[in-house]
């Protein structure tokens, strides 16, 4: 259905989170290396519950070598930086989403590539930094598939 990435994800619950959001919404995930913690950790698992047998995930070592794999979708990076709003935009099967790790979000690098098709933002009130992870990842990926009627992926 969709392609979710997560550029060096740091909160193992967040991460559980997301897994169960990919296997409830068809989606992919993609986890780009380093980790903020031991893909193993009981924290991953216990929020994954026994979603993580069923999740369909593949690990990248860099950016770089996620993209090749993906390099025939199309690309949006949520940010806080971007006055693009994710609602404004027609999604379509397959599209990838990565977002940035928890403290920090995505690299200038990676905003600033070629490689990516479009930035987004989650409205918010102003003066607040950012929602969690998992709630982002939710917000974007079931507005994507509720464009496609949630049609293909469950």
């Amino acid at each position: 259905m969709f392609n979710i990435i997560l550029f060096e994800p740091e909160i193992p619950p967040n991460t559980g989170n997301i897994i169960r959001l990919c296997v409830n919404t068809g989606s992919k995930l993609h986890l780009i290396k380093p980790y903020g913690f031991d893909i193993s950790s009981k924290n991953l698992r216990r929020a994954g519950l026994d979603y993580l047998d069923l999740a369909n995930v593949t690990e990248y070592d860099s950016f770089d070598s996620c993209y090749k794999s993906l390099a025939r979708t199309r690309i949006f990076a949520a940010t806080t930086k971007s006055t693009s709003i994710y609602t404004h935009f027609s999604y379509q099967e397959n599209d990838s989403f990565i977002f940035g790790p928890e403290t920090r979000g995505l690299p200038d690098e990676i905003l600033q590539s070629n490689k990516i098709k479009e930035r987004i933002r989650i409205p918010m009130v102003k003066n607040n930094r950012s929602l969690n992870l998992s709630n982002s990842v939710g917000i974007v990926i079931y507005e994507a598939w509720r464009q496609l009627e949630f049609e293909s992926g469950g």
